[in-house]
């Protein structure tokens, strides 16, 4: 399996509305429940007012479409990162998922992926 390395960091962010988010820009996940609206953005692109934030994340995905029947691709990657004190905040699309760790560790973190086999790449 193949990993992509994401070359630009990023931000978790809580916010009150979506008012202020230029959606046109490369990289969003947005997330609404009954408690909350979040949104992880390149740092880049955080707006001006949030409730809460936390910057110095890094990223890496699965590359290619990954078909819902496949069961615990995202589990053996917590896994191995977990084993090794790696926190992370995963995120899924409806083709793939994406794994933001801190970036001081993200080196680290696919160096020990392309040690359990998992090819990785650039962004």
């Amino acid at each position: 399996m193949r990993l992509k390395k994401l070359d630009f960091a990023l931000s978790v962010c809580q916010v009150a509305d979506v008012g202020e988010l230029d959606l046109e820009r490369p990289f969003y996940f947005i997330a609404r429940t009954g408690e909350e609206l979040s949104l992880v953005c390149r740092t880049e692109d955080v707006p001006p007012r949030t409730l809460a934030r936390e910057d110095g994340w890094r990223g890496f995905y699965i590359q290619g479409t990954l078909d819902f029947s496949l069961v615990g691709i995202l589990s053996r990657l917590s896994a191995i990162l977990a084993e090794n004190h790696i926190g992370l905040f995963a995120v899924s699309t409806y083709n793939t998922d994406y794994i933001l760790v801190k970036a001081e560790q993200l080196d680290r973190a696919l160096d020990l992926l392309g040690q359990a086999g998992y090819e990785v790449a650039e962004g």
